[in-house]
């Protein structure tokens, strides 16, 4: 609910074209456009996936949007604190729908090193606040773990895979 009392998400529509949906779906899911939203040192490496030698842009998420209003996917990448955690809410009423939210690093998914007993400023994992799409684990997540995160997010848009599945031989 926003602050207001309003609730701005949208409902299934009545009637459903599977042609129109399946292109709408491949064109969301080839057009992402990250909100810029680094915490902590995950971000450093969000930025890295943008310079050339990742690229994220090859997947249609190189424009990072500085406001709420023009994106559709919010990376958490870093340590969300209570004091951060109603901004966070806040900027994610405000995407449009549909949005997607990725957790990036240890610290977004379940609070990293910073949960012990008797802590009292850390949120242990963003999917308290907000509903998580992707989960990406590592402290830092590599560049390579966010492309793929964003390939796993495809892939739930469109429900299918760009690249094959690279075997794991061990």
């Amino acid at each position: 609910m926003g602050k207001g009392g309003f609730h701005l998400e949208t409902k299934d529509p009545i009637i459903k074209f599977a042609i129109t949906e399946k292109i709408l779906n491949l064109a969301r899911a080839n057009s992402l456009w990250p909100m810029t939203f680094g915490l902590a040192c995950c971000a450093i490496e969000m930025m890295a996936t943008a310079m050339a030698r990742f690229d994220i842009d090859r997947f249609g998420a190189g424009i990072f949007r500085a406001t709420p209003r023009q994106s559709d996917l919010m990376i958490v990448s870093g340590t969300v604190t209570k004091k951060m955690a109603p901004t966070l809410v806040t900027l994610y009423e405000q995407m449009p729908s549909p949005k997607w939210v990725i957790a990036m690093g240890n610290c977004a998914i379940s609070g990293g090193p910073f949960v012990f007993e008797g802590q009292y400023n850390v949120v242990e994992g963003v999917d308290l606040l907000v509903p998580v799409d992707v989960y990406i684990p590592g402290c830092p997540p590599r560049p390579e773990g966010l492309l793929e995160g964003l390939m796993k997010l495809e892939e739930k848009i469109t429900g299918t895979r760009r690249f094959p599945i690279v075997e794991q031989k061990w």
